[in-house]
């Protein structure tokens, strides 16, 4: 497999089954990436939700190389379309 050469950060919850199925899918593809974990911690969601598409406060949130990809289900579409491969590869 070729080497990634973007940046992943992905905003999460521990008990969140979203950003437990994308997270799956990124380890599925062996992708590196930087986990944040939001649980109680206001003041980073507000910056995340700054960051997105749209001011999101929803998690999972997903970036590459600091543009918003969106959620799970995003993350999701852009994996089945090949798309995600193309980003990160």
């Amino acid at each position: 497999m070729p080497q990634q050469k973007t940046k992943i950060e992905i905003y999460t919850w521990d008990h969140c089954p979203f950003c437990k199925k994308a997270l799956a899918l990124l380890n599925s593809k062996n992708l590196e990436y930087k986990q944040i974990k939001l649980d109680g911690d206001e003041a980073a969601r507000d910056l995340m939700s700054q960051k997105t598409k749209g001011n999101r406060k929803s998690v999972p949130q997903i970036f590459i190389d600091n543009v918003s990809m969106g959620g799970c289900d995003d993350l999701h579409a852009l994996a089945g379309s090949g798309e995600l491969d193309k980003l990160v590869y």
